[in-house]
């Protein structure tokens, strides 16, 4: 008898665990996905860097080039080794910045150092000196504007760093504006190079990136949503798991990854906007929309963390209760569900979210769900204060994800507009 009692016990503890590690499985395997593809963008990568380094470097070993270049055919591997980023956008960013700061920089100072070397004497130097702490100060303070910085920033490094080297040199030797001309023109034959290689061999878009992962993320909060709700009527039916309550975080970690999104996204966009026409992306492509849609995907992922947290109180109704909400819950989670995952197709796929016919009057119904006589009308006779106040709770953020996923309709809507996505086809 204490044989099959023990027999039992164990297997129930079993199946316990599968269920709670059933999520680190599913999150393993797209971890295992993502970094596959990673390291295949970081394999063409690598490979495009060593590619660049070879060609650029031939300035320097090929006899014929070296007598036209000479010394100077340093500056274009220099350039190769800084300029090289992943993505096309932040190597063409790069490179015009580079290319903007060392020709200000270069004119700038050798204006400076021809003026210089016009007066003789304790005038010279006094000169170069002025001119160092004047460039170096108005530069620098440019530099540290948040809206010049966020773009610009490398431009202004290049620009202050190229001036001090010429300036500086045109104390001491001869012909500067020949030497400066000499670095420039190498400077830009890596920068081409730079572009060739990176912009037409494999080329990966920030753009294709940010555009995809924003559509991504839909799915991820739909999926939190749902994880949430499975997770609490399934400890609520299962009184063993009761006190796992807080060890199921699958549910949260994709909002965790949304909200710890914003610093990546906020990169791609910068990248994308330096990006040529490519693909399904103009010149003018609203980036910036997509940062916004961003901030409202954080929003609703803080919102369904609270969400969590308030499942996992322990002032909570009785099992039989948390029952009875099951099926309006489960009504209001597919409406969630769809719409998330439509909102998010409609942005993947380029095509016009169709708010009015479709969404709202889901989301209409869904707040009429939420209302006092409807979220309420259960049947349930509530006595405890404590009971009371978790439905109450949970009404309210249920109501506050209707409210931001409204919003994230607005907004993607706006997105098709500007961006001219295609209409959506209806099946008749």
């Amino acid at each position: 008898m204490s044989s099959t009692t023990t027999s039992n016990g164990s297997k129930k503890k079993g199946d316990g665990n599968d269920s709670s590690f059933s999520w680190f499985e599913g999150f393993a395997s797209v971890f295992k996905e993502t970094c596959n593809r990673s390291d295949k963008r970081r394999i063409i990568h690598s490979i495009k860097v060593g590619v660049a380094l070879v060609l650029v470097s031939l300035l320097y070993l090929v006899n014929s080039m070296f007598k036209q270049i000479g010394e100077n055919a340093m500056w274009a591997i220099m350039t190769v080794v800084v300029m090289f980023e992943l993505y096309a956008g932040a190597t063409l960013s790069k490179g015009i910045n580079r290319g903007i700061g060392t020709l200000i920089g270069g004119g700038m100072g050798c204006l400076a150092a021809v003026l210089a070397a016009e007066n003789g004497g304790i005038a010279k130097p006094t000169i170069v000196v002025i001119s160092l702490f004047a460039y170096g100060t108005v530069a620098t303070y440019y530099r540290l504007v948040p809206n010049i910085k966020k773009r610009y920033d490398y431009g202004f490094m290049i620009s202050i760093l190229t001036f001090n080297l010429v300036a500086v040199s045109g104390v001491r030797a001869e012909k500067v504006a020949e030497v400066a001309r000499d670095r420039l023109a190498a400077i830009g034959m890596g920068f081409i190079l730079c572009i060739f290689v990176n912009l037409f061999i494999f080329p990966i878009w920030a753009s294709n990136d940010l555009h995809f992962s924003t559509s991504s993320k839909f799915n991820k909060l739909a999926n939190s949503i749902q994880g949430c709700f499975d997770e609490y009527f399934k400890l609520g039916s299962d009184k063993e798991n009761h006190d796992k309550v807080g060890d199921g975080s699958a549910s949260i970690l994709s909002c965790k990854i949304v909200i710890n999104s914003k610093s990546n996204d906020e990169a791609l966009a910068n990248h994308a906007k330096w990006e040529p026409w490519h693909g399904k992306f103009g010149l003018y492509y609203p980036w910036d929309k997509y940062l916004e849609i961003g901030e409202h995907l954080r929003e609703l992922a803080a919102t369904i963390i609270s969400l969590k947290g308030c499942l996992q109180s322990p002032k909570q109704p009785l099992p039989l209760k948390r029952q009875m909400l099951k099926g309006k819950c489960e009504e209001f989670l597919l409406s969630m569900i769809w719409i998330l995952n439509e909102i998010g197709e409609s942005i993947g796929k380029m095509e016009k979210c169709q708010t009015k016919l479709s969404i709202n009057p889901k989301l209409q119904l869904a707040k009429l769900q939420l209302s006092p006589p409807g979220f309420f009308s259960c049947k349930i006779e509530v006595v405890e204060t404590n009971e009371n106040l978790a439905i109450s709770s949970l009404n309210f953020l249920l109501s506050e994800i209707v409210e931001k996923v409204e919003i994230l309709a607005a907004k993607v809507e706006e997105l098709g507009e500007i961006a001219n996505f295609r209409a959506t086809k209806l099946d008749v």
